[in-house]
């Protein structure tokens, strides 16, 4: 499968600019995943940018009807 990385780039929404991962989401998923976090995407952008990207945090917001 050939990556769409320019094309994922116009979605995501990571404010961390020097990660090598922008774009490359199959490696996003899997780096996030091993620490128990959920990537930029799921997340809103006034949510994204506090850098909380655990599951208890994306929980907290899904409940609150926050995204």
């Amino acid at each position: 499968m050939e990556c769409k990385k320019k094309e994922n780039l116009t979605h995501c929404n990571c404010s961390y600019d020097p990660c090598a991962r922008k774009g490359t989401c199959c490696d996003c998923v899997s780096y996030h995943r091993k620490s128990r976090q959920l990537p930029a995407c799921f997340f809103s952008n006034d949510a994204e940018k506090t850098y909380d990207r655990s599951y208890d945090h994306f929980a907290r917001l899904v409940s609150q009807k926050k995204i």
